[in-house]
């Protein structure tokens, strides 16, 4: 089979490979679109622990197919069954994992991050997977592409769940990329009375706000006045920094207005990770601070259902597709920030 390894920092290289075996507790998928990520391109950049020269490994973890094998072990899933794969799995006898937050233990592993990955013709699902309920069967009219970007849409719940978001709310969200743009499909969904959009590049809040009209969208040199102007001076109720950016996670304390929600998605470069913000401002104004990462199965399983439900719409994010031959092209694109959500179709 086709299948897109990396081997190190800048390594990518698209090789034929033996398609997986699976075990009487495992299930075969066939691929049908795999997305690329944030965590993809950093990975792909910069390298990551354990990938090297003598161990490739298959990335990509938004993945989406149909079933073409299944142990016989296994039971409630067929071959042929369309499906959705969250790739995070947990020891599964952990606290963590009893309680239900399986992406959240010590020992996690996940695919395409430790594990093999969806930038294949095949993916070997295994047992822990299994048994978790990784694999979420879709409904007959959901899209494999859609499928495949459901799982970025999941941590974006995650997080929101964290920082709470209430009907009226008035929610600003830093960086217009594509986990800002679910940040702010997710927050009016959930009754904001106002999402606010704030990003450095005019081309893409131009494009946010073509997408979503009811945006109010914030240029980088104006994002204080504009804030203070559109909530008559009391400050935001949720901040969402949805950028690798120390200066906007102090900007976000200072823009909350009283009981003020600030939610810090996604991490910063290790050399960058230590942030000054104004603890007056979270002493006097009762802010919250919240993060999050990952996503757990429920979360997962509960936006694959918005979506097939037709509350929220990710068709309308994937703005760029490739066969698995043009996957230089497409990390080059998406390295680029060009368009949105980038997929590579089996």
């Amino acid at each position: 089979m086709k299948a897109i390894r990396l081997y190190g920092k800048e390594d990518l290289r698209l090789e034929d490979v033996n398609v997986p075996e699976i075990s009487e507790d495992e299930i075969l998928i066939k691929t049908k679109s795999a997305a690329l990520c944030g965590t993809d391109i950093r990975m792909y950049k910069n390298g990551a622990s354990g990938i090297d020269k003598d161990h490739p490994l298959i990335i990509g973890h938004e993945i989406s197919g149909i079933i073409e094998q299944v142990g016989k072990q296994v039971r409630g899933y067929r071959p042929g069954m369309r499906v959705a794969v969250a790739p995070n799995m947990g020891c599964g006898t952990c606290d963590r994992c009893v309680s239900g937050n399986t992406h959240l233990c010590a020992d996690y592993q996940a695919l395409g991050i430790n594990l093999d990955g969806g930038f294949a013709e095949y993916v070997r699902i295994p047992k822990a997977a299994v048994i978790q309920g990784n694999i979420k069967i879709l409904e007959d009219h959901m899209g494999f592409d859609e499928a495949a970007v459901a799982e970025p849409l999941s941590c974006v719940y995650n997080g929101q769940e964290q920082a709470g978001i209430h009907p009226g709310d008035k929610v600003l969200v830093i960086g217009a990329g594509p986990i800002g743009l679910m940040h702010g499909m997710l927050a009016k969904m959930q009754g904001a009375g106002m999402v606010m959009m704030n990003d450095l590049s005019v081309e893409r809040l131009a494009y946010c706000k073509s997408l979503y009209p009811y945006m109010q969208t914030i240029e980088a040199d104006s994002l204080r006045e504009t804030v203070m102007r559109l909530t008559k001076n009391r400050g935001a109720d949720v901040i969402i920094v949805a950028c690798p950016s120390g200066e906007m996670q102090s900007m976000a304390i200072e823009l909350a207005g009283l009981f003020g929600r600030v939610l810090f998605f996604g991490g910063l470069p290790k050399d960058r990770e230590k942030v000054s913000i104004n603890s007056n401002l979270i002493h006097y104004k009762q802010i919250s601070i919240h993060g999050s990462t990952r996503a757990s199965l429920s979360q997962y399983r509960k936006v694959l259902d918005f979506a097939a439900d037709g509350v929220i719409d990710l068709k309308q994010l994937v703005t760029h597709v490739y066969e698995i031959g043009d996957y230089q092209k497409a990390f080059s694109e998406a390295v680029k920030s060009i368009g949105l959500k980038h997929v590579i179709r089996f």
